[in-house]
């Protein structure tokens, strides 16, 4: 790996061992190493050589090629201009790309018009106007600076009926497995 790019290839390593059902044991088996080097591995205290990275690879049925794209960048810096393409009418990503977490502002008038369950934890901000969010069966109406937040597998829906309002609705990724 090049000390210029600095990958952090113990998250990648991570994501496929969980999506695979693995348990670090079965790595350590499958790769011949050790539980304690595959654990700092994954949390980023220790950086696999080229050799350990494709016996890594092999165990979790992929490549390197693949684990490294997969990889998170050690530092990011994206800036995310106002006049950016919103992408929908009166939703506009806050955050590009697949990071820990996923940020979304939405202006004007919305209704989700569904129940929602997000997997992780999120929080919905009302920067200007007002929203009327229902969860867990209890509604609440929310004002211009105030925070609700919704802990993983909260059922909810929200809607915005009026034309300034501004909602940020900030929450960890889906792609990230949380402690439970």
């Amino acid at each position: 790996m090049d000390e210029k790019e600095t990958l952090r290839v113990g998250v990648a390593v991570r994501r496929r061992r969980r999506a695979m059902a693995l348990t670090l044991a079965a790595v350590a088996e499958r790769s011949g190493l050790s539980v304690p080097f595959l654990s700092q591995i994954e949390n980023e205290r220790a950086r696999p050589s080229e050799r350990s990275l494709q016996q890594i690879a092999d165990a979790l049925e992929t490549t390197t090629v693949a684990l490294l794209d997969a990889a998170d960048p050690a530092r990011t810096v994206d800036l995310v201009r106002a006049a950016d393409d919103p992408g929908r009418p009166g939703a506009r990503a806050l955050v590009r790309g697949e990071h820990q977490m996923h940020a979304e502002e939405f202006t004007g008038e919305h209704d989700a018009g569904r129940e929602l369950v997000l997997r992780n934890d999120a929080m919905l901000y009302v920067a200007d106007g007002t929203a009327q969010v229902e969860a867990e069966g209890q509604a609440y109406r929310l004002e211009r600076g105030d925070t609700l937040y919704l802990s993983g597998g909260v059922r909810h829906r929200w809607r915005a009926g009026d034309p300034r309002t501004r909602i940020l609705v900030v929450s960890v990724a889906e792609h990230i497995e949380t402690a439970t």
